[in-house]
């Protein structure tokens, strides 16, 4: 005579109940955008994670500079936030391997540290930061800057640009110059992007800034000029007398369009 367990379908609608939860776990709707921060100070680490965790952000904190782009490749983030002074590589090195690195260099910097002055900021654009906050800091204006830098990522460009020399491919938002690949980051993109979209057109350093970086506060009209030489470099054929971002003296800059 076969026995039949009492217990065995409830056992069977539970095996499909979690079945289905975990299915439905799986197709979670709001999946959270990762930041990676680079902080040695446990103080300070808890206190930026925190205030980022409120704001909606998945937060990955590295105590030294040797494992941040080990994690990234585990899961892509969409902005770095780093210090300078850390143990291992300093934060200046992690932004010029992330700038150097195909599959992370488009991803969004800040740099957070309390190396402020004029030349560390200078330092830091020119290995491709895109914002640069003093500490000691509010947490408020923290969210507000990584919410601007992730909002001006954002905005869609539509245009596509063909030179002799080079193309923008604003779907990719890559950049081709003489047939080779070139890396370019997020910010250098947009401007270059912006310049070319209304050629022969004299735009002064705070007209730029405005187009651009918008509400970046870090960002002055000598920042401007550090993006434009780095740009120069990866689009001119000779930098120093450049065919396409010319210098208007006493008043900006211009896209010479070719003819």
């Amino acid at each position: 005579m076969r026995h039949t367990n009492p217990n065995a379908g409830n056992r069977s609608n539970q095996n499909r109940r979690v079945a289905l939860e975990l299915r439905n776990a799986g197709k979670t709707p709001d999946v959270k955008q990762t930041v990676i921060v680079l902080e040695d100070d446990s103080d300070i680490a808890n206190l930026v994670s925190m205030h980022l965790q409120q704001a909606g952000f998945l937060v990955k904190v590295c105590k030294t500079g040797d494992t941040v782009l080990a994690m990234a490749r585990q899961q892509l983030p969409v902005l770095f936030l780093l210090d300078v002074m850390v143990p291992g590589s300093s934060g200046f090195e992690v932004c010029k391997r992330v700038r150097e690195s195909r599959d992370l260099a488009k991803i969004p910097i800040i740099f957070l540290t309390a190396k402020a002055t004029e030349e560390d900021r200078v330092k830091g654009l020119e290995l491709g930061a895109d914002d640069y906050i003093s500490k000691p800091f509010s947490t408020r204006e923290l969210i507000a800057r990584v919410n601007a830098v992730l909002r001006r990522f954002e905005q869609p460009l539509v245009a596509n640009i063909l030179t002799p020399d080079f193309q923008l491919d604003s779907d990719s938002f890559t950049l081709t110059v003489r047939g080779a690949h070139a890396d370019i980051t997020a910010t250098e993109f947009r401007l270059l992007h912006f310049l070319a979209s209304h050629p022969a057109r004299v735009f002064s350093r705070d007209q730029i800034l405005d187009a651009v970086w918008r509400d970046m506060s870090f960002v002055t009209p000598r920042s401007v000029d550090v993006y434009i030489r780095r740009l120069r470099e990866k689009i001119e054929q000779d930098p120093e007398d450049p065919r396409y971002l010319k210098t208007v003296r006493g008043a900006g800059y211009k896209f010479e369009a070719t003819k």
